[in-house]
């Protein structure tokens, strides 16, 4: 069942994508004149379609992308027979380089505003809940990764790139982690310590399930719902319990008693907790995950902005393009060798894994409008078949004043479409890679 909710979210959210982008190809086509065939979500075998007009709309079965079929266009369909004809006036290629430059970006401005405007609703309905710096007061816990890092169990994080920290999330944001030189400055044993971003570091995050979480706050903590028939309520475990002992060993944050669970799987253990000021003793079996059936409720204090109107609309705004920055960083790093693509590029499968196994609106919409940006992202790249290619075969033929021929076009669209099936492949045989090793 988990999978199906992934798997759901996945197709749900690439056909709102894919049928916007294609949108935008439509709209500004039939805007100048030009005659739209086909507007299609989604790739053959066909499912439905129902002709209106002179444009015929289908829907796909397999639901991982979608197309417009533009009169006197040389695109993936790769049906040139009817370019060896006289120009008609209402084809793609009769009219003239701006309108036809605007076409092609018609899909990615459509996913750039589509980003956008999911980022101002979230910020305007939700607000923005967050850790402050200054609550993380006992400093973080580091993994592996954190400690090989220079990272050590108890630092407090006061800056990141020289700049005050004054939200905790903002360790694991986009320019700490893809800068060429990232640093942390750390408060340890009263003195103050950099630390540098090594430039692999989103590689090493990749081979990890907890993934970019190499530090995270020290959690004081106390039991919150308490799962009805597991062992922690036959025990008598109560909402509310701060657990101070276990086997003898102080707790005092979250990660020393998921540890201490973990010490202790399929055992039984006693623990101390306190209640209303009051000691009282248990005893509980471990299951063989580590765990005894509780929701833990941390004991530092979140904060809560809410934005007006005229504040969210900035806000998406820096979100959405925050993402674009991200994405344009990490090729970056790729392309100088700093990370691996093996391990930097998704296909479906990867995809899929974002999305969370039970429905939550808030988390989707989110995932959506990264994917829009990414979308728009991958549809510049200057790659013939994508939609940057034609920006940059028309914007040859604007500064030139001469058209590339349709003999060479046809040539690019077949090499381009080589490249995307290349590229595809490679992204889905990586995930099923990662996804067994």
């Amino acid at each position: 069942m988990d999978i199906i909710v992934m798997v759901g979210q996945l197709i749900l959210g690439l056909t709102i994508l894919v049928g916007l982008h294609e949108l935008g190809h439509m709209l500004t086509a039939k805007w100048f004149g030009m005659r739209v065939e086909k507007y299609a979500i989604g790739f053959p075998p066909k499912v439905f379609s129902k002709k209106f007009g002179e444009t015929e709309y289908m829907l796909g079965m397999i639901p991982l992308g979608g197309f417009v079929k533009i009169s006197g266009m040389v695109d993936e369909s790769m049906d040139t027979e009817a370019l060896k004809e006289e120009p008609k006036p209402w084809e793609f290629r009769a009219k003239p380089a701006w309108q036809r430059l605007i076409v092609m970006m018609g899909g990615i401005i459509v996913n750039v505003i589509t980003a956008i405007v999911i980022y101002i609703a979230l910020t305007y309905n939700y607000g923005e809940s967050y850790l402050p710096a200054s609550e993380v007061r006992y400093g973080v816990v580091a993994n592996e990764i954190g400690q090989d890092m220079g990272f050590e169990t108890g630092d407090r994080v006061v800056a990141v790139n020289g700049k005050e920290l004054e939200k905790f999330n903002d360790v694991y944001s986009m320019d700490a982690l893809l800068g060429s030189n990232s640093y942390y400055t750390v408060e340890r044993n009263g003195q103050m310590v950099d630390i540098q971003v090594p430039l692999d570091l989103m590689d090493q995050l990749a081979d990890r399930e907890d993934r970019m979480f190499f530090v995270q706050p020290r959690l004081p903590f106390r039991v919150g719902d308490v799962v009805a028939g597991s062992a922690a309520d036959k025990a008598g475990l109560q909402d509310g319990d701060i657990i101070t002992r276990v086997n003898g060993e102080d707790i005092q944050f979250f990660h020393e008693f998921q540890q201490a669970m973990q010490e202790h799987k399929g055992e039984a253990v006693s623990m101390t907790v306190k209640r209303n000021d009051k000691l009282i003793k248990l005893k509980t079996e471990v299951s063989e995950d580590g765990t005894i059936g509780f929701h833990s409720e941390p004991m530092l204090q979140y904060a809560t902005r809410d934005y007006s109107l005229g504040e969210s609309i900035p806000m998406g705004a820096e979100q959405a393009f925050g993402v674009l920055t991200a994405q344009v960083a990490g090729f970056g790093k790729i392309f100088r060798g700093e990370v691996s693509a093996s391990k930097s590029l998704s296909g479906p499968i990867g995809i899929t894994q974002l999305f969370p196994d039970t429905f939550n609106w808030y988390k989707f919409w989110s995932i959506v409008a990264m994917l829009s940006m990414v979308l728009a992202f991958m549809n510049f790249l200057p790659i013939p078949a994508l939609d940057g290619g034609h920006v940059v075969f028309l914007t040859y033929e604007m500064i030139s004043g001469r058209k590339p021929s349709d003999n060479f076009l046809e040539n690019a669209q077949k090499v381009g479409m080589v490249l995307l099936l290349g590229l595809m492949a490679f992204a889905i045989f990586n995930d099923v890679f990662k996804l067994i090793f």
